[in-house]
């Protein structure tokens, strides 16, 4: 069994983030472009928040009744701000740490992607659930 292997090993680095300026009709379209559950949230390189996709349907609750996703946006974009919606100051791991230490904190809270810092708040990556999983069937 491997042991001590680093989060670097398993994170996703090619990363898709937003900046907390941007509208939530943005958010919404990099979730649907990019297949994509998590976004970091940032300012510059630095992280700030993290926003869901579970976060935007709990705000979006238009889609239940079949409207468009333009008259959703539009709504979205002119009573709440991304600033809002998202997670701030999300639960973070350091880039140094191993995959252990990030499946125990993902299995022990509500999340399921932890965003990989290193000196504190610069993003380099994001661990998620199906990231893990990967991993555990690498070892079998």
């Amino acid at each position: 069994m491997k042991k001590n292997v680093s989060v670097d090993h398993v994170m996703s680095k090619d990363l898709v983030t937003i900046h907390h300026g941007d509208p939530l009709s943005k958010v919404r379209q990099l979730f649907t472009e990019h297949s994509l559950h998590h976004l970091p949230v940032v300012n510059g390189d630095e992280l700030v928040g993290i926003i869901s996709w579970t976060d935007l349907m709990r705000l979006s609750f238009g889609d239940a009744f079949g409207e468009d996703e333009r008259s959703v946006d539009a709504v979205l974009d002119h009573t709440i701000t991304l600033e809002d919606a998202m997670t701030r100051n999300p639960v973070t791991i350091d880039v140094n740490s191993g995959v252990r230490e990030a499946a125990q904190t993902i299995a022990e809270s509500d999340f399921h992607a932890l965003p990989v810092v290193k000196n504190g708040t610069q993003l380099v990556g994001i661990v998620t659930t199906t990231d893990l999983l990967r991993f555990l069937l690498e070892l079998y």
